[in-house]
C-alpha cells in the first residue's frame, strides 16, 4: 500500500510528546477504537525494542492479530516502529511518528503508515477499502492523542504484559 500520512498539532513541547509516544503502552490509549486486546512483548514498554501485540478491528479482516516493535528512536524527533500482521504475519508494516516544532511551543505530530502485502489477496483487501479505512482510523487516533495530551480526557486503557 502506498504510505498514508495523518497529522495533528499538539499544544505541548516536543520533548513531552516524544516521552509519551516512546512508551508503547500509551499507544493503546489513543488507538483502542480500532486496535484492541493489547499485550506488551516485554516488561519495559519504553525505548528501542519495546513492542506490543494487538488485534485490528477492520471489516472483512479474518486474521486480525498484528505486532509492532520500536526499531528506532531519535529523541525528540522521530519514532520508527516495524511490525507484521495478517495471515501468518506475512504483511509487513512500517509506522513512523515525526515530531516537528510548531508555532508558539506547539508540536506537529505526523504519523505515516506503510504496508507491504505479500500476496495478491492481501493487496485486493487493501485496494477494496483497506487504505481508506486505515487513514480514517489513524486520523481519529491523532485527534484522540491530541485530546489526551492537552486535556487529559478520553483516555483508554494502557497495555500490560499479561491479560487482565
Amino acid at each position: 500500500m502506498d504510505p498514508i500520512t495523518v497529522s495533528t498539532t499538539i499544544a505541548l513541547p516536543r520533548e513531552q510528546v516524544f516521552e509519551y509516544l516512546a512508551d508503547i503502552a500509551n499507544h493503546a490509549e489513543f488507538t483502542d477504537h480500532y486496535l484492541v486486546d493489547w499485550h506488551l512483548t516485554r516488561v519495559d514498554p519504553y525505548g528501542p525494542g519495546a513492542g506490543a501485540r494487538f488485534r485490528i478491528k477492520a471489516p472483512l479482516n479474518r486474521f486480525s492479530w498484528a505486532d509492532v516493535t520500536f526499531a528506532e528512536l531519535q529523541p525528540p524527533y522521530r519514532i520508527v516502529e516495524r511490525g507484521r500482521g495478517g495471515k501468518f504475519n506475512r504483511i509487513r508494516m512500517l509506522g513512523t511518528y515525526t515530531l516537528s516544532p510548531g508555532p508558539g511551543g506547539t508540536t506537529r505530530v505526523a504519523y505515516t503508515l506503510e504496508t507491504e502485502p505479500a500476496l495478491l489477496s492481501d493487496k485486493l483487501l487493501e485496494a477494496l477499502g483497506g487504505r481508506r479505512w486505515s487513514r480514517r482510523q489513524a486520523a481519529k487516533a491523532m485527534r484522540r492523542l491530541r485530546t489526551i495530551l492537552e486535556e487529559g480526557r478520553d483516555r483508554g486503557h494502557r497495555a500490560t504484559v499479561a491479560a487482565r
